[in-house]
This record gives structure tokens, C-alpha cells and sequence, in this order.
């Protein structure tokens, strides 16, 4: 049954960039812990933040999804599909969701284990106000004014470079022109996130860019606040997952030893063994003992492998491989490997080792692109593949993750500015990088 609160409609406003920005609450979604609706300019994103009445069991992290849902009536478009829906999200879609889910992810409480969802649905998009920021900016407020516990707020906004001069939130034409893509979200206090792409810009307009954008998301998360204090709600208590000082200090001073020898190598293979024998061997001599605390073993073994290297940096300036504070791993290149590829080189560093190719096409091997976006194709393309051999685990190949794409989608923003044009270089290219092994 509702309560009149969760009936309440209320409307906010704000100036970001000389444009309103509109926060309509209590009108719709009154079942979600928390959700608004974002109006900037004739760009409107519904947000709403969800949580379990409990914790999931048997999970050793804090499972939280944010979905960013692009819908094609936003822009007056009908789906491209034979089924004239939407289906997987884009590329474009996984990425809004990874860099709004950065900043907000680290805010939860670190031992919560409900599963909490955010879902961003653009349901308008005026190309000059970004549904991205919209989006962030909503998660933030509907996280805020929810009884989820979190740490909050956030704000977010966008930076260009035209003319010699920074453009807060730069509009369609000013990002046409710009020589700078970048996103900042921060806190009152700190910046918490960048995503950054620069057609080789100086340092010092980047630094500058991202202090003015720090500057401007200040006054909005005080914004945020005045919301949150005016329509709330007090945040539920979940509960916690401790790890057992008593458990972890009987480990900490019977095993310290054991640990440091075992991790003292720079062979990943021979650490990891050497971790899980240890491991068998301390579930062998406290299991009967701690019986209760069965689940919390891996966490207590966890925190003093990594109590190990922070006290390796701290008191001996080394790292866990035995390099100095200073010191790289060592770096080896190849290319030509494949013969029937158009090109193709190998990159190792360490125990991580990469394998690209690049293949050329025709204009009519460019991407064509169905989403909200003004952009309908694209020439260069770079695929990111991360197999479970990499990383000596034996799972099955299926389509690619988010981290894949993401990852695809760095390297594709750090070269795209280096690429001759279209008119010097009339070709469309695919690079793929195939993760071949990987030391994390």
C-alpha cells in the first residue's frame, strides 16, 4: 500500500551549463526504492534504483547491474531488426552503463550483499543535451533520495575543447568541433571518475578541464543533497559481512610467514599453486575450530595476501614479482606474425601477452550502427577478446562481456585520433586483440 510520501509529486530545478535541468519525483515508479525523471532540455531519462529485501548467499561481492536501456522512439526511429525491437544493448549502451556504473560502485557499503539494479531508460534525446549525463545525473539522485544505503551523491558532466576555449556539456555541433571528449563525475570533495578521449591535446588543458568540471559538479551535488534532505528516505539496515578479527589474526600470525614465501616469485603460476596448497592447509588445521565461520575463510586469506604486499611496498619498497618501486617488467614486440593476415603484431609485458591483427575493407565493410546516437557507421572498429586460457581457467567461449567491450572501446578511442581520414586513407579497419595470457 502506498504511503501519500511515495504519492508526492515534486519537481527541481537547476541551471547546468545554461540549460534547465528538470528532476521530476513521486510521479511514476512508485514500487522502485528509489527513481526520477531527468529533463534536460527535450533529452528525458527515466531512472530507478532497485534493491532485495535480502542478502543473495554464497557470494563474496556486492552484486550490483546498471543498465543503460536506448530506446529508438527517443530519437523518432524504429528498430532495424526483423522483430522491430530492441534486443542486446549496443556497444554505446554497455559503455554509458560502465562509466556510470565507476563512480557509484565504490560508494555501497563494501559488505552488503543484496543485489541492488539501476536501470537508465532514454525515452527522449535532443542530441544538443546528453542522455549520457542525464543518466548519471539521475542514478545519483534516485540512489540518493532511495532508502538503499549508499554513500552519496555524485555528479557528472562533459568537457569539450573548441576554439581554445572549455565548453561545459558542449552541444552537437560543439563536439563535431571539439578536440576533447571527456567525462568527469566527483564527488563534493573528490574526482571519482574519467573517461578521457583528446585529439593530443596539451596537459595542462586537461588538467584544467578536469579541475573546471570538478568546480562545476561541486554546487550540483549540493543539489543533490537539498533533494535527498527534502524527500529521502532513511536508509535500511542490511546485513553486514564482517570478517572475524579472530579468524583473521589466528591466520595472520600462524601463516604470515608461509604467505610471504609462497607469494615471493614472478611466476603467477607458481604463486597461485603455491597460495591454494597454502590455503588447503589452513581449511585443514581451522576448519573443525571455525566451523561457524566456514564462508569467511577466503576473504580472511585474501586480506593477508594483500596485508603481505602492502607491508612489501611500504617497509621494503618491492613488489610482489621482486621488482623495484621503479622498475618495469620486461617488454618484448613482434610483428608479421600471421602471413595471410593484412597485419599483425604480438605485445608482451611480463606475463601478459597480447596478439592483434588488423584487417583492411571497403567503404561497404563499414559498421552500420542502429542506436541514438547522430552517428550511423563506423570505419574503424577494435575488438577486444579475453578467453578463459588467458588466465589459466577452463570455461567456454560465449559472446563478448562488458569488460570486453570496454576494453575494445579504450584502445579503439586512444588510436582513433592518430588514423589518417577517410579522403588519405579511404579503407575501413578491424583490429581484434586477443588476450593470450594475463597477470592481472
Amino acid at each position: 500500500m502506498f504511503t501519500r510520501k511515495e504519492f508526492d509529486q515534486r519537481t527541481f530545478e537547476y541551471e547546468l551549463a545554461g540549460r534547465k535541468l528538470v528532476v521530476e519525483t513521486g510521479k511514476m515508479c512508485g514500487l522502485s526504492n528509489g527513481s526520477c525523471l531527468v529533463r534536460y532540455g527535450d533529452t528525458v531519462v527515466l531512472v530507478n534504483a532497485t534493491a532485495s529485501e535480502k542478502p543473495r548467499d554464497g557470494i563474496d561481492f556486492f552484486p550490483l547491474s546498471v543498465d543503460y536501456e536506448e530506446k529508438l522512439y527517443s530519437v523518432g526511429h524504429i528498430p532495424g531488426s526483423f522483430q522491430r525491437r530492441e534486443g542486446r544493448p549496443g556497444d554505446k549502451a554497455i559503455l554509458v552503463s560502465r562509466v556510470i556504473d565507476r563512480p557509484i560502485r565504490p560508494l555501497f557499503p563494501k559488505d552488503m550483499r543484496n543485489d541492488v539494479s539501476i536501470v537508465c531508460t532514454v525515452m527522449s534525446v535532443e542530441q544538443d543535451n546528453s542522455p549520457e549525463i542525464c543518466a548519471m545525473i539521475g542514478t545519483s539522485i534516485a540512489l540518493s533520495i532511495s532508502d538503499i544505503p549508499w554513500a552519496g551523491p555524485i555528479g557528472g558532466l562533459q568537457i569539450g575543447y573548441v576554439d581554445g576555449k572549455l565548453v561545459i556539456n558542449p552541444t552537437e555541433k560543439e563536439r563535431a568541433e571539439s578536440t576533447l571528449a571527456l567525462t568527469v563525475a566527483a564527488s563534493k570533495k573528490k574526482v571519482v571518475m574519467i573517461e578521457a578521449g583528446a585529439n593530443e591535446i596539451p596537459d595542462e588543458v586537461m588538467f584544467d578541464a578536469i579541475m573546471l568540471a570538478h568546480e562545476t559538479i561541486k554546487p550540483l551535488c549540493d543539489f543533490i543533497e537539498g533533494i535527498a534532505n527534502e524527500i529521502g528516505k532513511p536508509k535500511f539496515n542490511y546485513t553486514e559481512i564482517n570478517v572475524p578479527e579472530e579468524l583473521f589474526n589466528r591466520i595472520k600470525d600462524n601463516y604470515i610467514e608461509d604467505m610471504r614465501r609462497v607469494m615471493d616469485t614472478d611466476d603467477k603460476n607458481v604463486r597461485d599453486a603455491g597460495v591454494a596448497e597454502l590455503t588447503d592447509r589452513i581449511h585443514a588445521d581451522l576448519d573443525e575450530e571455525f566451523e561457524e565461520f566456514q564462508p569467511m575463510f577466503g576473504e580472511c586469506i585474501y586480506k593477508l595476501q594483500k596485508y603481505v604486499v602492502r607491508r612489501w611496498l611500504l617497509d621494503d619498497n618491492k613488489r610482489v614479482d621482486g621488482r623495484a618501486m621503479n622498475e618495469v617488467r620486461p617488454l618484448a614486440a613482434e610483428v608479421g606474425i600471421l602471413p595471410r593476415v593484412h597485419g599483425s603484431g604480438m605485445f608482451t609485458r611480463g606475463q601478459t601477452q597480447v596478439l592483434t591483427t588488423c584487417t583492411l575493407g571497403t567503404v561497404a565493410d563499414y559498421q552500420l550502427l542502429d542506436g541514438i546516437s547522430p552517428e550511423t557507421e563506423k570505419r574503424y572498429m577494435h575488438h577486444y577478446n579475453f578467453p578463459g586460457y588467458s588466465v589459466g581457467e577452463a570455461k567456454p567461449i560465449r559472446s563478448p562481456g562488458r569488460r570486453e567491450i570496454g576494453h575494445g572501446a579504450l584502445a579503439e578511442r586512444a588510436l582513433e585520433p592518430v588514423i589518417p581520414s577517410e579522403t588519405e586513407f579511404p579503407y575501413c579497419l578491424r583490429l581484434v586483440s586477443e588476450v593470450l595470457s594475463s597477470n592481472g
